[in-house]
């Protein structure tokens, strides 16, 4: 019999929340306003249980400066994502978060858009998760909403997957049930293969409850686009409580 751990399957939804688009906005006029750091630390305080960053080589949200002043002050959980390009790899290594998790954005992505072929970069995510694992880090990987590309990330050694939700959020509007199937799917068959679901992009106040709802073994949601735009009318603080109840009440 399968055992699962909790490390794996935590008791409840975590919320990560992404704080790039603070990054965005400060480097939209140079200087320190708004101070990421600061926001990272608010964003703790408010009740979300971790902090998710994602440096591009290009640097023009969050830095690779930031990252570095940044980790040793979260509390919760650290989350880097990225494209495992050399400086990201050494990036990592050097500030060791909690969690690494292997996006393939293409260095002028606007933002990311598609998950990883696990059957075709097996080879390559295999080196990826065993050198990251080697050092602690647990290590996801993002993927399309694929049952074929969860079971691949398990043979790449990973812990989790995280799945690309933003064909969920463009059709929940036209049929919440028919948006989220492939997501159940997708999720079943990494839950199966022993490996916990994380899941992100676009998701929000009006979506995120059905997806936690029907997919309730769901780790972790990561969240900055959504979160940043509410906060521009609700306030940072309550934005942040507001996504917990979605996460909390399903």
């Amino acid at each position: 019999m399968l055992i699962l751990s909790a490390a794996i399957y935590p008791d409840m939804t975590r919320l990560s929340v992404n704080i790039n688009k603070i990054a965005t906005l400060r480097n939209a006029r140079g200087g320190d306003m708004p101070n990421v750091e600061k926001a990272a630390l608010d964003v703790e305080s408010f009740g979300a249980e971790g902090i998710t960053v994602h440096p591009r080589p290009d640097q023009r949200h969050i830095r690779y400066s930031d990252v570095r002043i940044i980790r040793p002050q979260v509390k919760t959980e650290f989350n880097i994502e990225g494209n495992p390009v050399p400086s990201f790899v050494d990036l990592v290594a050097e500030v060791v978060p909690d969690q690494v998790t292997l996006v393939p954005d293409a260095p002028d992505a606007i933002t990311s858009n598609a998950g990883w072929n696990t059957l075709e970069n097996r080879t390559f995510l295999t080196e990826m998760c065993r050198f990251f694992k080697s050092r602690g880090i647990r290590t996801s990987i993002f993927i399309d909403p694929d049952p074929e590309m969860a079971r691949g990330a398990a043979l790449c050694g990973a812990d989790r997957v995280e799945l690309y939700t933003e064909g969920y959020a463009s059709a929940f509007s036209r049929g919440k049930e028919e948006a989220v199937a492939p997501y159940v799917r997708a999720a079943e068959a990494a839950r199966e293969a022993g490996l916990g679901v994380n899941a992100g992009h676009d998701l929000n106040l009006q979506n995120l409850r059905y997806f936690i709802g029907r997919i309730p073994w769901t780790a972790e949601v990561s969240i900055g686009h959504a979160i940043i735009c509410d906060a521009l009318y609700m306030g940072l603080e309550k934005t942040i409580r507001a996504y917990l109840a979605e996460i909390r009440n399903f």
